[in-house]
C-alpha cells in the first residue's frame, strides 16, 4: 500500500478565533482546543484507526501542535520537527487579514508572502520535505501541525504549486488525509471535523 499523510491541525486557540496570524508566537491552546484535541484522539483511536499502530508521528515544536499531538493520546509516539512549524509571518505576525489588507489592499499571501519573514519559496521547499520523508517508506504518517503549512503540504503532494493553498480551507482540530487516487497523489479526506459535533 502506497503511504499516506494524517494531517491534523492544532486546536483552537485565541489567536486562530480572532483571525489574527499565529506563526512562531508560542500560544497555548484554549479550553475548547484542548477539548476538541481529545475527541480527535478519541477518533483515531476508534476504529478504522486503531490506535495507528505502525504510524510514525511528528509534530511542529510549537505549544499549540505539541499540545493537541499529546492530548489526542500521540504524545509518546511523536518527534518533534521544525520543518512542521508555522509560516514565518514576519511583520504581519499577529495581524488579521483585513488588518493586512488596510494597508495592502489586495493582499493574498499565496501570491503575495510576507514583509520580513518566510518567502512562498520558503515555505514550499519545507513542505517538500515533509513529503518526501512520508513517501520515503512503506508505512503511513500522522503529523501535527498548522493551518498554512498543512496547506502548502497538500498543495505540495499534489504536485501543484504553494497558490493551491489558497483554495483549501483548514479548521482548527481538522483531519485531512493525503493519499492517492489511480495511482496519482490526492485528497483522500480533506478538513472533516466530525469529531467535534
Amino acid at each position: 500500500m502506497a503511504p499516506r499523510i494524517l494531517l491534523a491541525r492544532h486546536g483552537q486557540t485565541e489567536w486562530s478565533l480572532s483571525g489574527k496570524h499565529t506563526g512562531r508566537t508560542d500560544i497555548p491552546l484554549l479550553d475548547e482546543g484542548r477539548r476538541g484535541a481529545k475527541l480527535l484522539g478519541e477518533r483515531l483511536h476508534r476504529a478504522p484507526w486503531d490506535g495507528l499502530p505502525g504510524v510514525e508521528v511528528r509534530t511542529s515544536p510549537l505549544l499549540r501542535a505539541h499540545e493537541t499531538c499529546d492530548l489526542a493520546g500521540f504524545g509518546d509516539r511523536a518527534t518533534t520537527w521544525d520543518a512542521l512549524m508555522e509560516w514565518d509571518y514576519g511583520a504581519y505576525e499577529g495581524m488579521t487579514p483585513a488588518e493586512i489588507k488596510a494597508q495592502r489592499p489586495g493582499w493574498l499571501i499565496w501570491r503575495d508572502g510576507v514583509p520580513e519573514g518566510e518567502s512562498t519559496a520558503e515555505v514550499s521547499a519545507r513542505a517538500d520535505e515533509v513529503v518526501e520523508w512520508a513517501r520515503s517508506a512503506d508505512r503511513d504518517v500522522l503529523v501535527f501541525a498548522h493551518g498554512h503549512i498543512l496547506r502548502t503540504i497538500a498543495a505540495r503532494w499534489m504536485g501543484e504549486d504553494i497558490f493551491f493553498g489558497s483554495r483549501i480551507r483548514l479548521d482548527p482540530t481538522s483531519l485531512s488525509i493525503l493519499g492517492w487516487a489511480y495511482g496519482a497523489p490526492a485528497l483522500e479526506r480533506w478538513n472533516d471535523t466530525g469529531h467535534l459535533a
